[in-house]
């Protein structure tokens, strides 16, 4: 009972991870690497609402999210849109990006253990036996409902067909009269958003860290790469994939082996299924 709910707690909270980071790619083609940053300076940004300005709790959610929504389209919108379809300056733009802002938080003293996010509810709930807290509970609660209003959106709503329309064939979508830059610049503030959502749900759990924008990273492009890069479904697929192994690790062997799984998640797909679960990209049919 343990692995099945803390499995499911991990598996939503990667699926949460890399939700923005596959909106993106999905939508733009564009591997933003700064996505992990955007994760962390969320949190510094409620901190610093919280601490410095007194604000309560629930005002610097919604204002860290709109804030955090405008970086990520500026990013797109003064930086990305220049170098959009060279794909390896698009990856060393946007890790640099991520890099200054998280050595930025690091030289500016955002260090150590000193910086947290209060749970939303305090307290545990029983459940088959085991203790969760509520804030882990609220998580998947949270994972659900965004995963739920993401499909919604993509479905009914004008702008989200646009994404959808941009994802499946972006030339089809531009003869339709839709603006790719502009759809672009809504993703990647949309998958800001996201970003900034799971460090909402997840940083609660700990603390917040330049470290922890490495490791979101990290996981988010595990899920995405087992999944198949820019498909959805395949995203949340693969983070319960990767999520269950994770705790299964944890529990047979040790925690700190959890990187570990992620990584190696990688260089099995990228063996045995370069384009991942759903993935739409041409696999290698010969090696020359």
């Amino acid at each position: 009972m343990e692995i099945l709910i803390y499995g499911t707690v991990n598996s939503v909270s990667l699926a949460l991870m890399a939700l923005g980071f596959t909106l993106v790619y999905g939508i733009s083609g564009l591997p933003n690497f700064a996505h992990g940053a955007l994760y962390v300076i969320t949190g510094f940004i409620v901190w610093t609402l919280m601490r410095t300005l007194g604000l309560p709790y629930l005002w610097a959610i919604p204002l860290a999210l709109i804030a955090i929504g405008l970086i990520g389209a500026a990013i797109y919108y003064f930086i990305l849109i220049r170098i959009r379809g060279m794909a390896t300056s698009e990856i060393i733009a946007s890790y640099a990006i991520g890099l200054a802002i998280l050595e930025g938080l690091r030289w500016g003293g955002f260090k150590g253990l000193t910086y947290t996010l209060p749970v939303f509810i305090e307290g545990s709930w029983e459940v088959g036996g085991v203790l969760v807290d509520y804030q882990r509970i609220l998580v998947v609660v949270i994972g659900a409902v965004v995963m739920a209003l993401l499909w919604l959106f993509t479905h009914f709503n004008r702008i989200g067909l646009a994404l959808r329309g941009m994802a499946q064939d972006e030339r089809a979508a531009m003869m339709l009269g839709i603006d790719s830059d502009r759809m672009a610049v809504v993703a990647m503030s949309l998958g800001s958003m996201l970003a900034g959502l799971a460090a909402i749900a997840l940083l609660p759990l700990g603390n917040i860290v330049v470290e922890a924008g490495y490791n979101v990273l990290i996981m988010a492009i595990a899920v995405c790469i087992v999944g198949g890069l820019g498909s959805w479904v395949g995203a949340v697929l693969a983070a319960f994939v990767i999520g269950f192994a994770q705790i299964l690790t944890v529990v047979y062997i040790e925690s700190h082996f959890q990187i570990v799984v992620a990584l190696l998640a990688i260089i099995v797909t990228l063996i045995l299924k370069p384009s991942g679960l759903f993935g739409r990209q041409k696999e290698l049919e010969e090696r020359v």
